[in-house]
């Protein structure tokens, strides 16, 4: 009985995928059952439950299981070879039962309407429109930089603990949501990594816990950084599964945020992304536009390089590539590369509400 259990388990692992790339061509009916119904109470539930705690709960389960699986490989080694059908049917059983809590708990989300449609904005653009709000960005960063840093020349320095930071990270949600009420962020689960060290390594500088809920920074990222790495997390908490949705709500908080240092944080990290664009669009334009920005935001910009440089590794490409593989698999056809995406919602967006 207990054999048909699980391969009844084991099997059900199909009609899973089945069901997602059916749910792949209803993203409406995922936006309004889902990501606006069953998972607004998941999500809330779970940051109820693990966000008052001071560590990170989902980082201590991943390790204790982390810990079993080690364990139970090595009890049933010789299983691999005398039981290889039941070995294989418990691992399946196992991974059918994890995919589907994975699903539930937050990664229908990949499956949502695309941003741009909620905002009903467009989601392409030119490079007249791209050049325009690159240029509102210089503006507002060079006058918060100068603001915060008194010299141009002087990159900004964080004056709160990391610790702070991400106690004052739902500020900008508070302030977001009188635009957009769904993005309203209660209760609050921000947590540094455990992981911080390994995480640095791969080149992540932090991530979503689906089964706990919990927005993990990487503890070792520069200061100036954490404001809208924090807030590209709590995004993600928020159900807005997809990175260049993540990037663009996370830098609007930040943008948003009654703070002058998150506010510089988030223009910023728009900045950055318009300027790459650009780059990559117009190599005369951009070596135009880059000496109007103020020296000492192109030094932020230097220390979050020479911060990555310095862990750099030969295995970083390769978590790279799988998780761009990861993201392919849920539903995001451009893989890593929609990071690069967030500059056509700031662009489309910023039309209609220009940067004062």
């Amino acid at each position: 009985m207990l054999k048909h259990k699980k391969l009844f388990i084991a099997l059900s692992i199909i009609p899973q995928i089945i069901l997602l790339k059916i749910l792949a061509n209803y993203p409406d009916f995922v936006e309004s059952v889902y990501s606006h119904g069953i998972y607004i109470w998941i999500s809330k539930a779970m940051r109820y439950a693990f966000g008052w705690l001071p560590f990170s709960v989902g980082d201590v389960l991943y390790t204790l299981l982390g810990l079993y699986i080690l364990r139970w490989l090595f009890s049933n080694r010789k299983r691999i070879i005398k039981d290889t059908k039941h070995w294989l049917l418990d691992v399946l059983s196992a991974l059918s039962l994890g995919y589907f809590a994975f699903h539930l708990l937050w990664a229908f989300n990949y499956y949502r309407l695309p941003l741009h449609k909620s905002l009903d904005i467009d989601h392409d653009y030119t490079t007249e429109e791209l050049v325009d709000l690159t240029k509102q960005l210089i503006t507002e960063t060079n006058n918060l930089q100068l603001e915060l840093a008194i010299i141009d020349s002087l990159q900004v320095i964080m004056p709160y603990s990391k610790t702070e930071i991400l106690k004052m990270i739902p500020s900008g949600y508070d302030e977001l949501s009188k635009e957009f009420p769904y993005l309203a962020y209660q209760p609050r689960s921000i947590k540094r990594s455990l992981y911080s060290v390994p995480l640095t390594y791969m080149g992540f500088s932090g991530y979503l816990n689906p089964f706990t809920n919990e927005a993990q920074v990487d503890g070792l990222i520069p200061s100036y950084k954490f404001p809208t790495t924090g807030s590209h997390e709590v995004a993600h908490q928020l159900g807005y599964a997809a990175e260049n949705e993540a990037n663009f709500i996370g830098s609007m908080a930040a943008m948003h945020h009654p703070d002058d240092y998150f506010k510089y944080s988030g223009h910023a990290f728009a900045l950055r992304h318009c300027l790459g664009e650009v780059y990559k669009r117009d190599l005369v334009l951009y070596e135009e536009l880059l000496p109007q920005v103020n020296k000492g935001i192109l030094k932020n910009y230097q220390e979050m390089r020479d911060f990555w440089d310095g862990y750099e590794n030969p295995l970083e490409p390769i978590f790279k590539t799988t998780y761009d593989g990861f993201l392919k698999t849920n539903n995001q056809v451009g893989g890593m590369e929609s990071y690069s995406y967030v500059v056509a919602l700031l662009v489309n967006y910023h039309k209609n509400n220009p940067i004062k």
